[in-house]
């Protein structure tokens, strides 16, 4: 019961410090004044004059061609120092390129801000790419997320609008102003709980049983700081924040753990700031917390409720099931982490999600299902606006009045664009599982079956499913029992990344165009409100059923069969 009220405790922070930030952000997008601007105002005119960039407003189309074609000038760079970083400095370790299809899964995964690695940081990259691939691209790739959710944002709140802004120049603010700030801060607040910051190499260390140990250390906390502030949550080292010079004390996880999800649900109170409705984004966010919070509940009784084999061998589950996780943190913050991080977008882990008990598992599975419970930064709130509109058709196709939201009716354009990015999810989803079922029946020798499953049976299905639900959901955590440094996962989950990164971004943007070209009306007696209570629980509703019932047959394949086949129901 304690986990479960510390837990909530921790919300409630984020919660609470969400409000203010989502305010800082929509003054930063709206050109007014913060107490920031003596600071930070002039590195954003000195960005925007080195790189060139055009501040001109741009419509729907030509804002998505620049994020498109930035997004491709950083692939490619990504590649080309990825496979060259034997060639490169800051290389204490000799640490050499990368083959070729991981470092197209690398650069797709970390270039779409999903931060998938099939690789182990510490040894897999040099310091000059951690700084300058890495750390660099999840600043640009969380500001593309903020930028495009701001565009959005704009179109709804628009009338006969024909431009959305800048796409360079919402996102050199959001990368200058919303996460430089706070990258400093929680890099800081790391750095005091002991994560190290060095240039230098590994370091020999004699353990206690007299062995002579090679230990990683380098640039850690500004990496960890920027991966979990632009819910990237690629780690500097293979455990993630489960090491510990990445998260060492209760309180750097705490700090890591308001960082995850601090932005997105900050987002929701931008929007209400945009359309002039806050009670609209009370209604917006109580719904998406009345999914999370469950989620977080369930999560926790399951993994400090122990687990069922390892109590059949005699193992004593008084403290919960500490499988795979840290005890510095225990099962109940892990269980936080582990949802906190899938509905986010974020990917980072404390804890093993592979470990976890199978009802366990399959929160982390339903909130990258869902992917729009707060979400990434910018992006995964988008996807909120989809079933925000499907919403308001249901809803008014039910009450047999015109579908309309903020005084703009909702036809069958936007019924379309909304339509084609929410099936994209699960068909992206559930075809690549599979097709990666099929090639590993048709090609598995009974020995090494690849090289892919360590698990048999349903947790092997479960750990494929994972691999391809985090890449499609830009999330990148992943159930580490599947070998998945390989040339068909890197390929397959490069292509599902790359897709899922930007079909779910051009089509709520072309959506929100097509609104702000609308004029807009007030209220009347016949309006259909959204700030009200019963279209939050409609909302609430749709978002589930819509939102599992697609993926409810492989949820029965895989963590439901698992968790009925240890004799949970006997």
């Amino acid at each position: 019961m304690w986990n479960i009220v510390i837990n909530l405790a921790i919300i409630a922070i984020i919660i609470a410090t969400s409000v203010p930030l989502g305010r800082y952000i929509w003054k930063v997008f709206t050109d007014q004044r913060t107490w920031l601007d003596p600071v930070l105002g002039p590195v954003e005119r000195l960005v925007l004059r080195v790189t060139g960039a055009s501040t001109a407003q741009q419509d729907w189309r030509a804002y998505c061609v620049s994020l498109l074609a930035s997004n491709v000038v950083m692939w490619v760079v990504a590649y080309l120092l990825l496979t060259a970083q034997a060639l490169l400095p800051l290389n204490p370790d000799g640490i050499g390129g990368m083959e070729a299809t991981l470092a197209f899964n690398t650069a797709s995964s970390f270039t779409t801000n999903t931060n998938l690695q099939h690789y182990s940081g510490e040894t897999g990259l040099s310091t000059f790419s951690q700084l300058f691939v890495i750390v660099w691209l999840q600043f640009v790739t969380a500001a593309t997320g903020i930028a495009a959710c701001v565009a959005v944002f704009r179109g709804l709140a628009g009338s006969r609008l024909q431009t959305l802004g800048n796409f360079y120049q919402d996102c050199t603010r959001a990368a200058v102003r919303v996460l430089l700030p706070l990258s400093v801060l929680v890099a800081v607040l790391l750095v005091w709980q002991g994560v190290p910051v060095t240039y230098e190499g590994a370091v020999s260390a004699t353990t206690v049983e007299g062995t002579v140990q090679s230990v990683a250390r380098g640039m850690v906390a500004p990496e960890v700081a920027i991966k979990q502030l632009g819910t990237n949550g690629g780690g500097y080292f293979g455990p993630n924040s489960a090491h510990p010079f990445e998260n060492p004390t209760p309180l750097s996880n705490l700090f890591e753990t308001w960082s995850i999800a601090i932005i997105p649900m900050a987002m929701v109170w931008t929007l209400g700031h945009f359309v002039r409705r806050r009670r609209l984004a009370v209604v917006l966010f109580a719904a998406m917390l009345a999914i999370y919070v469950p989620m977080v509940v369930g999560a926790t009784l399951a993994e400090t409720g122990g687990s069922p084999p390892l109590t059949e061998l005699g193992v004593d589950a008084s403290q919960g099931s500490l499988e795979g996780k840290e005890t510095r943190f225990g099962p109940g913050l892990s269980a936080l982490w582990a949802v906190t991080t899938t509905v986010t977008s974020n990917g980072s882990v404390n804890a093993m999600h592979d470990s976890m008990t199978p009802l366990g598992g399959l929160m982390p599975l339903t909130g990258m299902w869902l992917n729009n419970i707060f979400g990434g930064v910018g992006v995964g709130f988008i996807n909120m606006v989809l079933y925000l509109i499907v919403t308001v058709f249901v809803a008014g196709m039910m009450v047999g009045r015109a579908p309309e939201f903020l005084g703009k009716k909702v036809e069958a354009r936007e019924m379309q664009l909304a339509s084609l990015a929410l099936l994209w999810h699960p068909l992206a989803i559930l075809v690549t599982t599979a097709i990666a079922c099929v090639v590993w029946v048709q090609t598995a020798d009974p020995g090494t079956a690849l090289g892919w499953l360590k698990n048999p049976g349903a947790h092997g299905f479960s750990e494929m499913l994972y691999e391809f639900t985090s890449a499609a959901a830009n999330n990148g955590s992943g159930f580490e029992g599947l070998g998945d440094n390989t040339p068909f996962w890197n390929i397959a989950t490069g292509l599902v990344m790359l897709l899922s990164r930007y079909v779910p971004i051009v089509l709520p943007v072309a959506l929100a165009a097509s609104l702000a070209a609308k004029p807009g009306a007030d209220d009347s007696a016949g309006s259909l409100r959204a700030d009200s209570a019963t279209f939050g629980l409609m909302l609430w509703g749709v978002t589930i059923i819509i939102g599992l019932l697609m993926f409810l047959p492989v949820a029965v394949l895989g963590p439901i069969a698992e968790h009925l086949s240890q004799g949970v129901l006997r």
